[in-house]
């Protein structure tokens, strides 16, 4: 893509090109490859710093390049969060057990453009409570993405997303949101889980973001921890979060990261 011949908004979105979606697809489609495939790596027993290398050894394979492998110093090809980890979780020796339930993150740059992604696994048996809070965080990343289509806003997305949650007794993070990427991975506009209809930037053909809800059981306080990296949330109650990467279409939007297994939900089994 010729950065000189897209536009920005009064608010910095950057517009792309028609031709520009067909780049976001191909490295979301290696993301979404890579979330299927890690899925049969996901058990009791197994460690989250095995997951990663698997992981890192499929981005390898592909001939594409992890983006978080560096960024701002991180060293890992995942973000692996586990239970009451809210985001950003580091892989380590950590051993999954029976009925934990995990969010995995990858992002992956294929010739120069940012696949971004994440959805919820299960380790062994899934307990209603985690299963409920996993179907209602699937569910409200869908309502979000329903919201997106040409002259709406982003708040009408977050309030989309916020309105369902809030319905079903659980709350929606506010320390994280989505955001804008292309051929950067992280770019305006930020992408808020929740607000008001009608507010914020205006929707255009063009635009390429992520939608990635974080939706927790108990409040929706979080603290970072010493890591610098390691969101948790603040009364230990279960969180939960699936991301993909769209873009608004003439009459709508397209979803860059779809399964091309039919795997973005953990009982697609």
């Amino acid at each position: 893509m010729d950065e000189s011949r897209s536009r920005m908004t009064k608010d910095g979105i950057r517009i792309y090109e028609a031709e520009d979606f067909a780049g976001m697809h191909r490295a979301g489609e290696l993301a979404a490859r890579i979330l299927d495939d890690i899925a049969a790596a996901v058990f009791p027993g197994q460690t989250t710093g095995e997951i990663d290398r698997l992981i890192e050894e499929m981005v390898d394979a592909a001939g594409a390049k992890s983006a978080t492998i560096g960024y701002k110093g991180y060293k890992h090809a995942s973000c692996i969060s586990v239970n009451h980890v809210v985001c950003h979780g580091i892989p380590g020796s950590k051993l999954l057990k029976d009925g934990d339930i995990l969010n995995i993150d990858v992002t992956v740059i294929v010739d120069g453009w940012f696949g971004d992604s994440s959805r919820m696994y299960v380790a062994g048996k899934l307990s209603r409570k985690a299963e409920r809070l996993i179907q209602v965080t699937h569910d409200a990343l869908f309502k979000g993405i329903e919201a997106v289509r040409p002259g709406r806003t982003f708040g009408d997305i977050g309030a989309a997303i916020q309105a369902y949650v809030e319905s079903q007794r659980m709350s929606v993070v506010r320390d994280f949101c989505g955001h804008g990427l292309g051929r950067v991975f992280h770019a305006p506009p930020n992408v808020l889980h929740y607000g008001r209809p009608g507010t914020g930037a205006v929707l255009e053909e063009g635009m390429f973001f992520t939608i990635e809800p974080m939706v927790n059981l108990g409040r929706p306080e979080t603290k970072v921890l010493a890591d610098d990296w390691t969101a948790v949330t603040r009364d230990k109650s279960l969180s939960a979060q699936f991301e993909h990467s769209v873009g608004v279409t003439a009459d709508g939007v397209d979803i860059f990261t779809l399964s091309p297994g039919g795997k973005f939900h953990p009982t697609w089994g």
